[in-house]
């Protein structure tokens, strides 16, 4: 990754966002990594697995519940950030608690459902309110939060970008939805993990085709001030320049 995408993706907060603002996209970086991507999988993967194998509900929420707090204890004892798997225990224990009390396996899944719609509702809400979350994105980026919506084209192109997001929630409640409500439990575990990762990174990479080159300003403050000096400089240049070529003919004389 070059030094501006490094920069790019540190000002982002290293999330998976970030894979959005980088000059070349990093699949890699979209998933979390591989070792993200992985903890953000197997939870739910063996899940599906145990339900499987063995069937019922108590087995595989105990598997799942099982993989996530040995991936937390991991990172731990390794002194990793928590942060994503963290999120993702949290994620389990919900759906855990949800699919322990209705006893139904695929309420295991219904937090991610609900999730989804708030995303979606949330991106929604941003363009409505004419500040489309990629937007708001690459202003963090900037440091200005504002600045981004006096660029007609990348106003669009945010637009555009958000519209993907809310393509890929909608996708995936439409995918999902209908499996939950006819209780396919194991179809409904493939899809959340097909819908999960591979398509946000391939959503992201769409949205980074719209964005990429424009993420930084086209005139940046710095710049700015660098074309300014630099003119004052050249401006005292030709005044000395000019001072000299007239006291050239006295000193002939």
């Amino acid at each position: 990754m070059s030094e501006i995408s490094e920069k790019l993706a540190e000002g982002a907060g290293g999330g998976k966002l970030a894979a959005i603002l980088g000059e070349d996209f990093s699949f890699t970086q979209a998933i979390g990594g591989f070792r993200g991507a992985v903890e953000s999988v197997a939870p739910g993967g063996i899940f599906v697995l145990v339900y499987l194998i063995w069937g019922g509900l108590t087995a595989p929420l105990m598997a799942a519940a099982g993989v996530a707090l040995a991936l937390a204890v991991v990172r731990l004892a390794q002194r990793t950030p928590l942060t994503q798997v963290i999120t993702g225990l949290i994620g389990v224990a919900f759906g855990f608690w949800w699919a322990k009390t209705s006893g139904r396996a695929e309420d295991y899944y219904a937090p991610a459902l609900l999730i989804n719609v708030g995303y979606m509702v949330g991106c929604l809400a941003s363009l409505v309110a004419r500040w489309p979350i990629v937007g708001l994105v690459v202003g963090m980026v900037r440091m200005d939060l504002t600045g981004w919506r006096s660029e007609p084209e990348l106003v669009r192109r945010a637009r555009a970008g958000t519209w993907l997001l809310v393509g890929m929630f909608a996708l995936r409640l439409a995918v999902k939805t209908p499996l939950y409500f006819q209780s396919k439990v194991a179809w409904l575990g493939i899809a959340h993990i097909v819908m999960g990762i591979p398509l946000y990174a391939l959503t992201l990479w769409c949205v980074w085709l719209l964005v990429r080159g424009r993420v930084m300003p086209a005139d940046p403050p710095e710049t700015a001030e660098a074309s300014v000096e630099a003119s004052a400089e050249a401006s005292a240049a030709a005044g000395l320049q000019a001072e000299g070529a007239s006291e050239s003919p006295l000193e002939g004389a």
